[in-house]
C-alpha cells in the first residue's frame, strides 16, 4: 500500500507509538473521505435503491469500513464494495478517512469507530491489549491462506482478522537503463558507478533512509531490532552494526543528500537514477517499465526486510450474534478469498498474493514474482507492543550518523538504552 501509511514513528494517544509500517494519509478532508457523505462505495447507497440489487428489500445487516487508500487502491476497493453490495442481501458501507490512525484512536473507545478497518498485521498487539479489537478466532477457515499469512491475523491465540495481501520492500530497476538486475551489492555498485554524477541531478539509487527501509540490512547478516521470544534487543550486536554499516557505507552515498522519502523517491520517477529500494505501492507511478527483484545481497549475507500483511480488523463491539457483525464478516471473507480481486490487486498495486492456491504461480506479473522472491527471504515485522519504542530510537540512530553527529556504534547504543528506559 501507499508508502506514507508506513511512517513508523506516530505517538497515538493512549495506545502508545504504533509502528505504522503499513499506514498511509490521503489527503482527504478527515471527514470520512469519499464514503464518509452516506454515498458508501457504490455511488448511490443513501438513496431508495440501496445499490445491493434488492431495491426496496429489507437488508439483512449493515457494516461501515475505514481504510486510507491511494486513489488507484481507492478504485479497486470501491468497485469490490459496489458487486458486493449488488450480489448479496448485506449492505457495506466503505469510508476513505485521512489521518485514520487518529480517528481510530478517538472513534472505537467511544462506540463512533468503524465495524472493520483495514491495516498492517503488526498494529494487532498494541490495539488488542488497548481493547480497540474483537477476536473472531474459529469464525473463519484460514487453511485457504498462506501460512506466513495465517500466522500474521492471529496475536496470542487469538485471531483478530482476515490477511488480503502481503508487501516489502525489494529493488526497484529502470529497464531502459539496466539490462539485466544485479545479485550482489558489488554488481550493483558497478551499474550505479557509472550513472552516479550528482553534479548532473543523475544518482545511483533511490533509497529512503527509516527504519522500516533499511531493516533489510539490519537482518542480513544476522542482526536484528528486537525479537518478541525474550523480548531481546539486538541493536548493538555486531552483526547488526554490520548490516546497518551496509547501507550507510556502500548504499547510501550513491543517493541524494536528503535522506526523506519523496526527494529520494522523485530521483528515480523522473528517470534520473538506475535503481530504487522501495515497496509495491509505488508501482504504477513510473513512465518508464520497471523491473523488480530481491534486495542484492551482501558479502556473507542475505538482505532480509521486515514483511508485513495488509488485513481486516474486526474492531470493537463487533459481536458474534450481530447482524451487524455477520455483514462484516461476509464481507471480509468473500473480499479476502476472492481470486479475482486478490490478482487485481497484484497486477495493479503489487500487492502479493496470500491465497494458498495464488501465492507463488507463475502467471502473476514479473514485477508480482520479484516481490515475492523479496518477500521469501524476509523478517516478519513483530506485532508485539514492545516493538512500538523500537522504531524511534533506530530511526534517530541512523539519520544521527548519516548527519555525523555520532558513530553507528555509539548511536545505536544511546537507542537500545532508550528502548529500555521506555520498557521500564
Amino acid at each position: 500500500m501507499t508508502w506514507k501509511r508506513r511512517k513508523l514513528l506516530t505517538t497515538l494517544g493512549g495506545t502508545g507509538a504504533v509502528a505504522l509500517a503499513g499506514c498511509a494519509s490521503v489527503e482527504e478532508d478527515g471527514n470520512g473521505g469519499n464514503g464518509g457523505n452516506g454515498n458508501g462505495g457504490n455511488g448511490n447507497g443513501g438513496n431508495g435503491d440501496d445499490g445491493n440489487g434488492n431495491g426496496d428489500e429489507t437488508v439483512a445487516g449493515e457494516a461501515e469500513i475505514w481504510y486510507d487508500l491511494s486513489e488507484s487502491e481507492l478504485e479497486i476497493m470501491e468497485g469490490s464494495i459496489e458487486e458486493y453490495n449488488a450480489s448479496t442481501d448485506f449492505e457495506i458501507e466503505g469510508v476513505d478517512v485521512a489521518e485514520m490512525q487518529d480517528r481510530l484512536t478517538s472513534a472505537i473507545p467511544t462506540g463512533e469507530g468503524p465495524d472493520v478497518f483495514i491495516w498492517a498485521h503488526d498494529l494487532a498487539g498494541d490495539f488488542s491489549d488497548s481493547q480497540f479489537l474483537s477476536a473472531q478466532t474459529g469464525n473463519f477457515d484460514l487453511d485457504v491462506f498462506t501460512p506466513a499469512a495465517q500466522d500474521a491475523v492471529e496475536f496470542e491465540g487469538e485471531v483478530y482478522g482476515l490477511p488480503f495481501g502481503a508487501e516489502t520492500v525489494a529493488l526497484l530497476y529502470n529497464r531502459e537503463i539496466v539490462d539485466e538486475p544485479p545479485e550482489t551489492i558489488e554488481e550493483m555498485q558497478s551499474i550505479m558507478d557509472e550513472y552516479h554524477d550528482p553534479a548532473n541531478n543523475q544518482y545511483g539509487l533511490s533509497y529512503p533512509i527509516d527504519a522500516y527501509f533499511v531493516s533489510g540490512y539490519a537482518h542480513a547478516l544476522g542482526g536484528f531490532y528486537y525479537q518478541t521470544d525474550g523480548h531481546e534487543l539486538g541493536l548493538t550486536n555486531q552483526e547488526t552494526v554490520d548490516g546497518l554499516n551496509i547501507v550507510i557505507e556502500e548504499l547510501y552515498p550513491y543517493s541524494p543528500d536528503d535522506p526523506e522519502y519523496d526527494p529520494q523517491m522523485a530521483v528515480f520517477t523522473e528517470g534520473n537514477a538506475p535503481f530504487a529500494i522501495n515497496g509495491p505501492w509505488e508501482l504504477g507511478n513510473f513512465d518508464f517499465d520497471t523491473g523488480v527483484t530481491k534486495l542484492p545481497a551482501p558479502d556473507g549475507g542475505t538482505a532480509s526486510p521486515y514483511t508485513g500483511v495488509q488485513m481486516f480488523y474486526f474492531a470493537d463491539g463487533v459481536e458474534d450474534e450481530d447482524s451487524t457483525a455477520e455483514a462484516a464478516r461476509d464481507f471480509t471473507e468473500w473480499y479476502t478469498t476472492n481470486t479475482d480481486v486478490s490478482r487485481e490487486l497484484a497486477e495493479q498495486q503489487g500487492l502479493i498474493p496470500v491465497l494458498d492456491e495464488l501465492a507463488g504461480t507463475d502467471d502473476l506479473s514479473d514485477a508480482v514474482q520479484g516481490f515475492t522472491a523479496s518477500l521469501a527471504d524476509g523478517t516478519p515485522m513483530p506485532a508485539h507492543p514492545r516493538m512500538n519504542d523500537v522504531w524511534g530510537p533506530v530511526e534517530d540512530a541512523v539519520g544521527n550518523t548519516l548527519s555525523g553527529e555520532m558513530s553507528l556504534e555509539d548511536a545505536l547504543a544511546d537507542a537500545e538504552e532508550r528502548v529500555r528506559d521506555n520498557w521500564e
